[in-house]
């Protein structure tokens, strides 16, 4: 007990006096997943919307391979981004190996099925009443779309933040393509493990804090606008 609450205090210690390698980690962990997610987003939020309102041979198939995705496991989806960017790989010229970029690339992958369900999810749960209104009335398809996304945006606001949170608290791709390198690929989980090993709690601790406090927050604003929007 003494030990744990010793590792709490001196965690919150390192963690107020702004100490430079540990924010320069938690820099590294926020660009990576902040990128990542905006790039799933990009991709993942047109495709569910489509899959949502479309009628297509296949569809319930292709929401279940979507489901299934969600638990790919990281280091299925590192081998598999290994395989491509290595030397020997298709995308081998482009040295993207060890680098913020592969981790940007295997944590979108990673995070497209999550925004692509939720949207689905998000899209489908819109009375259909509100799309024959908007025709009716005389809105035009973006119109209606833009009706609908507007209907959704919680749960499509939810996608993302989901989203988010699942990239930010990996560590098997940030491990395997980004190698941890100190200043450069080394993100808040692959530091933790990395102190873990060490035996320094102190900064696995402080990060833990810090990755929890981020998580938080975003929900928490999340939220906040929520809850003023609905009244």
């Amino acid at each position: 007990m003494d030990f744990l609450l010793d590792s709490l205090i001196s965690s919150f210690m390192l963690v107020a006096s702004l100490d430079r390698e540990l924010f320069s980690v938690v820099a590294v962990s926020l660009k990576v997943s902040i990128t990542s997610s905006l790039f799933a987003s990009m991709i993942g939020m047109p495709f569910g919307f489509f899959v949502a309102i479309e009628s297509f041979k296949g569809k319930r198939m292709l929401i279940t391979c979507l489901n299934t995705l969600l638990a790919l496991p990281t280091v299925v989806i590192g081998l598999f981004v290994y395989a491509l960017i290595s030397r020997r790989g298709i995308f081998g010229p482009f040295d993207l190996l060890y680098t913020q970029k592969a981790i940007i690339i295997g944590q979108t992958i990673l995070i497209v099925p999550v925004v692509a369900t939720f949207t689905i999810a998000a899209i489908s749960r819109i009375d259909d009443r509100y799309r024959k209104t908007a025709m009716t009335l005389g809105a035009n398809r973006f119109q209606t779309i833009f009706v609908i996304i507007r209907e959704a945006r919680f749960g499509i606001a939810a996608a993302v933040i989901a989203a988010f949170g699942r990239v930010v608290s990996e560590v098997g791709i940030s491990m395997m393509l980004g190698g941890n390198a100190r200043g450069f690929t080394r993100t808040m989980t692959t530091a933790m493990a990395l102190e873990y090993d060490k035996g320094e709690f102190t900064l696995a601790v402080a990060l833990g804090i810090i990755l929890l406090s981020v998580s938080f927050g975003i929900n928490l604003l999340f939220h906040f606008f929520q809850g003023r929007t609905g009244q």
